[in-house]
């Protein structure tokens, strides 16, 4: 997937929300999460409470890039996902292109679990926003193809 700007059409974005539902009720989990890399939440599924999702998208962001700069100084290319473990309450953050997919869990479920029902999310996932990607470029191609045809004399004919 390109890093270039897409915009997510709202069928897209009602199909990465049914994703989103289904994997926290498979995983068992609070909520689940979809973030870009920049920090940006996209979506959300789950009980947030009164969490700020805006930094915790962005601190999640920041966890993954700090944890891929830790993997290529020991040598490897990337770490594919990230887990943290609390007292009560764990993350677990798989990376997809472009995209974060987070997803926050309890007792309630198992890591195994997770990473079991996340993998097959992460594709679903992965298809749709390679979807949005394709529509995005496509409309841009066309837009340009649009503004191509507008000559200096119909601009001033506009003004004239």
């Amino acid at each position: 997937m390109a890093d270039t700007p897409f915009i997510l059409q709202e069928h897209q974005f009602h199909k990465l929300k049914t994703v989103l539902e289904r994997l926290r009720v498979e995983c068992a989990a609070r909520v689940v999460f979809l973030i870009d890399r920049d920090g940006q939440p996209i979506a959300f599924n789950g009980e947030i409470g009164a969490m700020d999702t805006t930094s915790f998208a962005s601190l999640a962001a920041g966890n993954v890039a700090a944890t891929s700069s830790m993997a290529k100084l020991i040598g490897e290319d990337t770490f594919p996902s990230v887990f943290h473990e609390g007292e009560r309450e764990s993350i677990f953050i798989s990376i997809i292109g472009r995209a974060l997919l987070v997803v926050v869990f309890d007792e309630r479920s198992t890591l195994s679990l997770v990473k079991i029902r996340t993998k097959r999310g992460s594709f679903e996932v992965a298809a749709i926003l390679d979807e949005a990607t394709e529509d995005s470029a496509a409309f841009r191609v066309n837009q340009n193809s649009f503004f191509t045809e507008i000559t200096d004399e119909d601009i001033d004919s506009l003004f004239s």
